[in-house]
């Protein structure tokens, strides 16, 4: 039928109605909280390029767990910043490392337990050249070699599932460290410990604050022989295929709003778990605008959230994710 028959109006002339009939939905439970967690105590350090953000001592990343399940959010994703770095980032898979450490307070405190918590496999925060893995220099010329690198990776999967991560999440894009690391868990008596797969990560400018907040940034070089072309999507899925087939249980999609269309190709391609990642300069260029009085930062905050929903995320990282889940309620 055609108008006047057809009013599409209908079903929003109220704000019950528009609930009614709303397809896509966000609740708390659905957001990860990235935290930074650095050495010493009573630490809370605000990221000068992402407000309301902090680096974290282990007790004050302890408190700040504890608002998360007051909030209901669902999860936390974990990046360390050592107190020492080496060329191969040792730290990262240290007994007593810092997210280790984390880790276990995390354990002891049983109010924590309905928070899933999540680490990031990589070595930039830990290696002194800021890279994602071994390097070897030929004079001028640099090399992230690949396989000794994913050994390295794996030995990191397997230190933080011992310390108590209920799911390993490796973002260094190096080939075949998925099944690398489900070997090395396996072979370590971590059957039951998922991988998330950063599966298709795309190498971007958004990433720029992150390397404030976690003291990463290449030394030298960029990462853009290891994370993924963006002009590439026929590729981001060949990524995915092949991750699946090393053994990924889970998906995550990074950055989130310059790639939805990738998101949207991988929800309907997949039937795996999939979240996408919001990422730093996708929050910090909001809040920009947000403090020029730009944009409605609830309603923008919202929207934005809503848009990676409707592209096919099931959850979501966002440093949003407290300010979120106060509105959701």
């Amino acid at each position: 039928m055609n108008f006047p028959a057809t009013r599409m109006r209908r079903l929003r002339r109220t704000e019950a109605m528009r609930s009614l009939v709303r397809e896509t939905h966000l609740h708390p439970g659905a957001l990860i909280n990235p935290l930074f967690i650095c050495p010493g105590e009573g630490i809370r350090k605000e990221i000068t390029s992402m407000p309301g953000v902090f680096n974290l001592s282990v007790d004050e990343a302890v408190k700040e767990a504890e608002v998360c399940v007051g909030l209901g959010i669902g999860g936390l994703l974990l990046f360390g910043l050592p107190a020492e770095k080496d060329e191969q980032g040792s730290g990262a898979w240290d007994t007593d490392g810092i997210v280790q450490t984390a880790l276990r307070a995390f354990k002891r405190n049983r109010a924590l337990d309905s928070l899933v918590q999540i680490v990031d496999v990589c070595l930039c925060e830990y290696t002194s050249h800021g890279h994602c893995g071994v390097v070897a220099r030929d004079g001028d010329h640099y090399e992230i070699e690949n396989d000794s690198s994913i050994a390295l990776l794996a030995k990191v999967a397997v230190s933080l599932a011992g310390a108590g991560a209920d799911i390993v999440g490796p973002s260094d894009m190096l080939d075949g460290r998925v099944g690398a690391i489900r070997e090395a868990l396996d072979e370590g008596g971590h059957q039951q410990i998922p991988v998330m797969s950063y599966a298709s990560k795309f190498s971007s400018a958004f990433y720029g604050p992150f390397r404030e907040a976690a003291d990463s940034a290449p030394q030298f070089g960029d990462r853009r022989s290891y994370q993924m072309d963006g002009a590439n999507l026929r590729e981001a899925m060949r990524e995915i295929d092949q991750d699946i087939a090393e053994g990924a249980d889970m998906l995550l999609m990074k950055p989130a709003m310059p790639y939805l269309d990738v998101v949207r190709a991988a929800r309907e391609r997949y039937d795996l778990p999939m979240g996408a990642y919001q990422v730093s300069g996708e929050y910090s260029m909001l809040h920009a605008a947000f403090q020029r009085g730009w944009l409605e930062p609830e309603r923008t905050m919202m929207e934005s959230l809503l848009s990676i929903r409707r592209a096919g995320a099931d959850f979501i990282v966002t440093y949003f994710a407290k300010d979120a889940a106060k509105v959701l309620g």
